[in-house]
């Protein structure tokens, strides 16, 4: 019985073997030549190649990208159209064979079922021939599936919106740019024609009710490649289409319901839901453009019951609008990424033109139990600057001197977080620089430089924020004045024995009269060690000498004789800003 059952099995490995490989021969398979994450420029691309190319076609493949294929062939013709046409360079050399899985929705040509239709030959010879001068296979125009009068009296059944979304379609597509007004005239017909010779079809002016659905399939595509859907958060309260295909949700953390990407677009959604009044609103205004999610470029307006706010940098666009109404705080935010605009922007209109409020607000107590994090906002990260560094107001309008290393490469400046500041002056010499304040500003204390250094051995103090504004106040640094010059012999430096931290460069120094001797500088950017508790400072004259070149005459320090502990923190606590550089 043993021989028999093995000569059985035997057979029946050799058919399944030979069906295998025959599935795998008969397999359909693409040649992609190209991907574009922009959906016009892929239509061009596809196309300039159906001119001088046979079986050109194009499908979205996924993640924001629409790839250009040759095809569909049985496997075998598949590797030879990609070995003849990069042998011959009419292809790029990174082609590949990819299968009917990696394709989605197919934009071009429109109007035919590529991907059902099955293998067709391939316009190559099985062995590659010597180029020729010969013209290739021209793209011919589809046939119209209905008569021009035909079409005409389908498009007279049409509804004014419906007519009115033919023409936004056009327009979206580059063919029209007149009013939106559902009447077909000259200006309507004429990029009808347009568009019919753009994509293959009969040129005539008058879309044909297949050719109608084309356009719109392809106005849509941006949509149907997000998955957008129709979303009910009952815990939120809003109803709204959200691109369900590259987001999906991941939790509550008051007042946020927060949609995660699906995909390797990166795509995010909150939806924005809390009681409140007037003040919560301008509140969730102000937080809202501290995080991550709202690059600092970009318009804001804020009115009496809602706001908007729109950021592009760091690779993303975000917009967020919310409104208060009827003691409830609710919208959205929607962040993509940039170089998806076409994409992004018919997301955000869907967005906004399905958003509706239902009962209910989302609990203030959702998400209650999620791990806590100084720098994060309701699961939201906080914007940071690149750097933070310290520096004191020298006059009654919030002129700041800091380090020069505080304002270099920066896109935005600014004085205590929340004031933008511009540069003045440098001196990149002695490393230190000038701010003046976009908006007047009025200090508690303004600094009254001082004319003498203190005696060698004397105590001094350097305000600074030591840990780039972590702790939201200065802090004090107690330490000696060492030498009343550098270490060769400059003068306009002192040498000074304290332990300071990074953040602190740009600090006041401060003699025990209340009266700023120097500023602190940061450590030597050549590399060298130094021991530790040794650091320098700017001396109040080599100070003065900037400011005088800047056309600025500095407050003079009155002696006033020791002062009190609590006055010296007091007058440091004042005169010292916090100065951070934003990319």
């Amino acid at each position: 019985m043993i021989r028999p059952l093995i000569a059985v099995l035997s057979i029946f490995y050799l058919i399944s073997s030979a069906a295998l490989a025959q599935q795998s021969t008969d397999e359909v398979a693409w040649v992609q030549i190209e991907a574009h994450p922009n959906l016009r420029t892929a239509q061009d691309r596809a196309q300039t190649y159906a001119s001088n190319l046979s079986d050109v076609a194009g499908f979205s493949l996924g993640g924001g990208w629409y790839g250009i294929v040759l095809g569909p062939y049985l496997r075998d013709d598949a590797e030879q159209v990609l070995r003849v046409y990069r042998t011959e360079r009419r292809i790029p050399g990174d082609s590949f064979i990819t299968f009917s899985g990696a394709l989605a929705q197919q934009f071009w040509p429109m109007g035919s079922d590529l991907l059902n239709r099955g293998a067709v030959v391939a316009p190559v010879e099985q062995t590659a021939p010597e180029p020729v001068a010969e013209a290739t296979p021209q793209a011919q125009p589809e046939p119209a599936d209905e008569t021009p009068a035909e079409a005409r009296r389908s498009e007279q059944a049409l509804t004014r919106e419906e007519r009115q979304g033919l023409q936004t379609a056009l327009q979206a597509a580059g063919f029209y740019n007149a009013a939106i007004d559902g009447a077909f005239g000259a200006g309507t017909r004429r990029s009808m024609a347009d568009w019919q010779g753009f994509n293959g079809f009969e040129v005539t002016g008058v879309l044909t009710t297949r050719q109608r659905k084309v356009l719109m399939d392809q106005y849509n595509a941006p949509l149907i490649s997000t998955g957008m859907a129709r979303h009910r958060d009952t815990a939120t309260g809003i109803e709204m289409d959200l691109p369900l295909g590259v987001v999906r949700f991941s939790r509550y953390e008051a007042p946020f319901a927060h949609f995660d990407a699906s995909d390797t677009l990166g795509a995010r959604v909150l939806l924005i839901s809390q009681p409140g009044d007037k003040a919560t609103l301008y509140g969730l205004y102000d937080i809202m453009q501290t995080l991550e999610i709202v690059p600092l470029d970009g318009p804001r307006e804020r009115r009496s019951d809602s706001f908007t706010l729109e950021g592009h940098g760091n690779g993303i666009v975000s917009y967020t609008e919310a409104a208060l109404s009827g003691g409830e705080i609710k919208g959205f935010t929607l962040i993509w990424p940039t170089g998806d605009e076409d994409r992004r922007t018919r997301v955000l209109d869907a967005m906004r033109a399905s958003f509706s409020r239902t009962d209910g607000v989302l609990d203030p107590a959702a998400g209650g139990d999620a791990v806590q994090n100084v720098d994060l906002v309701s699961g939201l990260e906080i914007r940071k600057p690149r750097l933070s560094r310290s520096g004191f107001y020298i006059d009654g309008k919030g002129t700041v001197m800091t380090v020069a290393e505080a304002v270099q490469g920066c896109t935005r400046v600014t004085l205590d977080g929340s004031y933008d500041a511009r540069v003045i002056d440098t001196d990149a010499g002695l490393g230190v620089a000038v701010l003046r304040p976009d908006q007047a500003l009025a200090p508690m204390v303004v600094a009254g430089l001082g004319r003498e250094m203190p005696r060698l051995g004397a105590e001094i103090t350097v305000a600074g924020y030591a840990y780039e504004g972590i702790l939201g106040a200065p802090t004090l640094t107690f330490g000696t004045l060492d030498d009343v010059k550098g270490l060769r012999g400059e003068t306009e430096l002192a040498r000074m024995g304290l332990l300071v931290q990074t953040g602190d460069a740009g600090g006041p120094v401060i003699d025990d009269q209340g009266a700023v001797v120097g500023m602190l500088l940061p450590q030597p950017a050549t590399g060298q060690q130094l021991p530790r508790g040794v650091s320098f400072a700017a001396k109040a004259q080599a100070l003065r000498d900037v400011l005088a070149a800047s056309g600025m005459t500095p407050r003079e320090a009155a002696p006033t004789g020791r002062i009190t502990p609590d006055e010296l923190n007091r007058r440091a606590s004042g005169m010292t800003v916090l100065v951070s550089c934003w990319d």
